[in-house]
């Protein structure tokens, strides 16, 4: 049985290395043009800092890389998972285009069906292409490696070494201060914002984060598997930063309703956090921290050669 003073020390070797590792990219992302400077190398080489810290801590400690959650298990949490980000987004923003607080970008549309040969088509037809494109072949080019990254290190590693000791509550609390904390370095002197004022990113950004932590969380302990979580990131990140956020024309109000950055988001996530807490009983009832414990449970079983 894992003592405290081994969980303790993981989770702090992780932290330091992370932060001693990020520090590298804040600097090249804040003093070479943001996060798009080095064609976004660089907000990649960030985002995997967490999941290179994490499989460095897992060696030092365990010699092995057991306890990510490498094996997807429930499928259907997971086809929730990808879906979610598509259906607060679709909510979120169709509100905002509906009520008239923003605008549609037609000439955005246009633009792609004159590129894909469709020119004069119905705009439906081709915003329902781009949505299959965004959802599928760019999520997994373009978003799903630098989820990966971060996931292998918040919910691959530390939300179960937390889980270990504290409630849900508190791991996903703690978890997405940390997350938060992350961040906060592109927030505050890079160009990772809505161009609201920065006391508003900030509040709003630190309501998404914590509440993403407690659905993050959730679907980490009740799979047992690090995959779900990572469909949610790349799928936030795709539909929301990309798909939805290209279609929608700024009418002044718009930075403080949409993006990542924006209340609607901020109060979805909200919303499914608090679903997710309510629901905590799940996580903290079953047996499933044993699944992902690196030694023990796994290794006394048939398979326990492959990593979990």
């Amino acid at each position: 049985m894992e003592t405290t003073r081994e969980t303790r020390g993981k989770i702090v070797t992780f932290l330091a290395l992370t932060a001693g590792m990020a520090s590298v990219f804040y600097y090249l992302i804040i003093t070479r043009g943001g996060i798009d400077a080095g064609g976004g190398r660089y907000t990649l080489g960030l985002m995997w800092t967490p999941g290179v810290a994490a499989i460095i801590t897992r060696l030092i400690f365990q010699g092995n890389l057991r306890g990510f959650g490498w094996i997807p298990r429930n499928w259907r949490l997971h086809a929730i998972a990808y879906l979610l980000p598509l259906l607060y987004g679709a909510i979120v923003y169709g509100l905002v285009w509906l009520l008239g607080l923003g605008e549609f970008n037609h000439e955005l549309l246009r633009i792609g069906a004159e590129q894909l040969g469709m020119a004069g088509a119905p705009a439906v037809n081709v915003f329902l292409i781009g949505l299959a494109y965004a959802g599928t072949l760019s999520l997994v080019l373009n978003s799903l490696p630098g989820a990966l990254g971060e996931e292998l290190g918040w919910r691959g590693l530390l939300v179960p070494e937390l889980a270990k000791r504290l409630s849900f509550t508190k791991t996903a609390l703690l978890s997405g201060i940390f997350w938060l904390l992350y961040h906060a370095p592109l927030i505050i002197w890079s160009d990772y914002s809505s161009g609201a004022p920065l006391w508003y990113v900030l509040a709003i950004f630190t309501v998404g984060v914590i509440s993403t932590s407690f659905i993050h969380a959730w679907l980490r302990l009740r799979t047992g598997s690090v995959w779900p979580a990572v469909l949610l990131h790349a799928s936030h990140n795709m539909f929301i930063r990309v798909f939805f956020d290209d279609l929608m024309i700024d009418t002044g109000i718009t930075p403080y309703l949409t993006t990542e950055f924006g209340a609607g988001i901020a109060l979805a996530l909200l919303l499914i956090a608090f679903i997710c807490w309510r629901r905590r009983d799940a996580v903290e009832s079953r047996p499933v921290i044993a699944q992902m414990l690196p030694v023990a449970a796994e290794d006394r079983s048939p398979q326990s050669a492959l990593p979990t």
